[in-house]
């Protein structure tokens, strides 16, 4: 009875996507199992329902790292670090146990059974991707007893345990996918099926050594850290933009639209914080030179412009570009200063606006892991190898490789082209020597490169740094981000290190093992992850 439901759940969400209607229209191994349990029925919904689920929580991970703020200010509680009892702020929870769950674990016993070992590599990099995401964003979690159809409730494991089995499956999974015999990806069904490389075997393979590097790299602060383990993953991982991991949306209906698209209206009180503008608008001390006043092709003032501000935030209805704070929200501004929201229109609804700003529209690919995401890594891991010319090799081309890719949502490529001379030939902005690179330029770069979409990834950095508290002004990473003066009541004056497991699944059915994690106190969230602890 599980199975058939499992399958009707998979099969039901397959309507959702028009793309996926030809996968209804299949025939029957009559060596094999059923034609419902093939492997490419399962894949589509799986990485569709994973990618919103990032986006669903990653939108309330953001008001941690001052991604984007809440309107309202301090009257918003996440702004100030809260995580309240909720499903609503636990969708990976859901998708990672539910809507992959037992369906990805159908899905490569099915792929082993008809020899489409694609779908077995895919499945075991997209299980291990899920455990990653999911450990990054609660810290304890299920992973022993997680599918075991015979239990009713489940023990948490350690961190550790959840990072080793990322690991495993990783590897098992490029060896599946470096198999020679079985089904290639034409036969298997896999290029249809793949919403993300369309069955391409080689970026799968990169994307796994990409998230080994992410799984390696977490443990800055522990006494096994090996940067040159880091290093090598990168260097086997995605090699340009091309191999960026994307999954796209059709943005035809609200079920296959972008979650931060205007359609589904998930975002229209959220504005851009002052820690990002300050990042591009060439306010913040890292990024600022006051011998260029007068240079920039627009703005005539006393900073240079990150080209990509254009691309990425949204101006206020005068034409300038500013952030909200935490605190104080949009209140400290007049109407015409206010920021307008991510579709680029006053208020907070939104039609379907042009010029685009971004990847917020109705149909624009969200990315998942990119090319400049891990160049950011693998300098700030030759940074702390001490190797400087590395880390400003891979500096540049995680700053480079950022440029292209905003370049493709600048609403005037000319203008963009034209700041971008000006800002890259300026050392203090774009470093051309070793001098002039820092551990801070590293992490703000990456910052700028992951916002709006590697939310997991940028808490995960800021909280191996403990952002920056109890640290001296001249030695902090994230110069120019400040945590609210005041937090939400139930921190205990601390912030946010983990998310409160989904309250259905857990508060309600498994409370013996959140006892045993003290998951009943209100500073819970606050509790330190075990990958930021130092060891």
């Amino acid at each position: 009875m599980k199975r058939i439901l499992r399958i009707f759940l998979v099969i039901a969400g397959l309507f959702s996507f028009s793309a996926c209607d030809d996968y209804l229209d299949v025939n029957t191994n009559p060596n094999g199992p059923d034609a419902l349990l093939q492997p490419e029925l399962f894949l589509p919904q799986i990485q569709s329902e994973f990618a919103v689920a990032i986006q669903w929580d990653g939108r309330f991970t953001g008001f941690y790292t001052q991604n984007w703020i809440y309107a309202s200010g301090a009257a918003y509680s996440l702004n100030l670090h809260s995580n309240p009892l909720s499903d609503f702020y636990a969708t990976l929870w859901r998708a990672v146990y539910w809507s992959m769950g037992y369906n990805l674990s159908d899905m490569i016993e099915s792929g082993e059974l008809n020899e489409k070992y694609d779908f077995v590599g895919v499945g075991k990099i997209m299980r291990a991707f899920g455990w990653q995401m999911l450990t990054d964003y609660h810290g304890p979690v299920i992973i022993d007893q997680a599918f075991d159809s015979e239990r009713r409730v489940f023990d948490y494991d350690d961190q550790q345990v959840a990072y080793e089995e990322v690991r495993r499956l990783l590897l098992e999974g490029i060896e599946a996918l470096e198999r020679t015999d079985g089904l290639g990806p034409d036969e298997s069904g896999l290029r249809e099926a793949d919403l993300i490389y369309q069955g391409d075997r080689d970026k799968w393979k990169k994307f796994a050594y990409g998230l080994l590097a992410i799984n390696a790299h977490r443990l800055t602060n522990k006494s096994s850290y090996d940067p040159q383990e880091v290093i090598d993953y990168v260097d086997q991982a995605l090699a340009g933009n091309q191999d960026d991991a994307l999954i796209r949306f059709e943005g035809t209906v609200s079920s296959n639209t972008n979650f931060f698209g205007p359609r589904r209206g998930n975002i229209g009180y959220y504005r851009q914080s002052k820690f990002i503008t300050g990042l591009l608008d060439g306010t913040n001390p890292e990024f600022q030179d006051s011998d260029l006043d007068g240079a920039d092709p627009v703005y005539d003032g006393q900073h240079v412009h990150d080209p990509r501000i254009t691309s990425m935030l949204a101006p206020s209805p005068d034409g300038e570009y500013r952030g909200i704070d935490p605190e104080t929200g949009i209140n400290e501004y007049e109407e015409e200063e206010v920021p307008k929201n991510f579709w680029n229109e006053e208020g907070y609804v939104g039609s379907n606006p042009s010029p685009q700003i971004y990847f917020f529209n109705n149909d624009a690919d969200f990315p998942l892991m990119t090319y400049a995401q891990l160049q950011f890594i693998k300098s700030e891991a030759a940074w702390i190898a001490g190797n400087e010319a590395l880390a400003l090799e891979a500096y540049n081309a995680g700053v480079q490789s950022h440029m292209d890719f905003a370049r493709t949502y600048a609403p005037d490529t000319d203008l963009f082209d034209q700041r971008r001379a000006l800002y890259e030939a300026n050392d203090e902005l774009f470093p051309a020597t070793e001098d002039g690179l820092n551990l801070s330029k590293i992490m703000l770069q990456k910052f700028i490169a992951t916002w709006g979409w590697g939310f997991l990834e940028s808490w995960s950095d800021m909280r191996r740094y403990h952002y920056d508290q109890d640290v001296a002004p001249d030695d902090k990473v994230y110069v120019g981000f400040e945590l609210p003066e005041t937090f939400a009541p139930a921190n205990n004056e601390k912030p946010a290190y983990r998310a409160r497991p989904r309250f259905n699944s857990e508060y309600m059915w498994n409370q013996e093992a959140l006892e045993e994690l003290d998951a009943f106190e209100d500073d819970y969230h606050t509790y330190e992850t075990w990958f930021s602890k130092p060891e």
